[in-house]
């Protein structure tokens, strides 16, 4: 952590871990028709993605992601064809992938993937969707309103909370999306985004706190 980082307070570590392992979904993972990967700013999701499809769990691979909307200078080629590089990098063969260059939300990155995997001759039942952890289950509700016709299982890297604070290096900047898309969870639902998902008390009074007191960098503009 750099000195211009803020550190959370034991509270709002607290608070933050509640929403963590709300956004996780905990599925098990299995065999699926066809995987697809989430762009984001992590290279962790395609690195992830390598390492299931060498444990043989899918047989092809969709990489969506455009610019980056929040670190465009991060992957200026855009997030999808920064991951599939990466994937091969790790041993992913070229042919098994798709490349869905143009998402600029995960709405997006659903219905694309899916007319992506359609031209391509690829039907699936089940999907297995490969995100960073916390966009789990945002991913999953958004999917489920999209593609309701597919069964969805959701994965990504098994790191804790801990663990993937160090592994960001930004304590505040991970507290702020934590909160940012339990918002969309929260607020997606009315827009017709997704579907609804209940959100227990304590998982509630952590985002209101958090909120109260200023992690509010990835809260959707009014």
């Amino acid at each position: 952590m750099t000195d211009d980082q803020r550190a959370l307070t034991g509270q709002h570590r607290q608070w933050a871990e509640c929403i963590w392992d709300y956004h996780r979904m905990h599925h098990q993972i299995r065999p699926a028709d066809v995987a697809i990967g989430l762009g984001s700013h992590d290279l962790g999701v395609p690195a992830f993605c390598a390492q299931l499809y060498a444990a043989g769990l899918f047989p092809s691979l969709v990489f969506t992601g455009g610019p980056n909307p929040t670190a465009p200078d991060r992957f200026p080629r855009g997030e999808a064809v920064r991951f599939r590089e990466h994937a091969i990098e790790l041993g992913v063969p070229e042919s098994t992938i798709l490349l869905e260059p143009k998402a600029r939300n995960t709405g997006q990155n659903i219905t694309f993937s899916r007319e992506v995997l359609a031209s391509a001759g690829i039907t699936p039942r089940t999907v297995m969707l490969i995100s960073m952890p916390y966009m789990e289950r945002r991913s999953f509700a958004t999917a489920r309103r999209m593609w309701p016709e597919v069964e969805v299982i959701c994965a990504s890297a098994p790191l804790d909370f801990d663990d993937y604070l160090k592994h960001i290096g930004d304590e505040w900047l991970v507290t702020d999306q934590l909160v940012g898309d339990l918002q969309r969870v929260i607020e997606y639902p009315r827009l017709g985004f997704a579907i609804e998902q209940d959100v227990p008390e304590d998982v509630h009074t952590a985002y209101t706190s958090l909120v109260r007191d200023g992690f509010t960098s990835r809260l959707l503009k009014p």
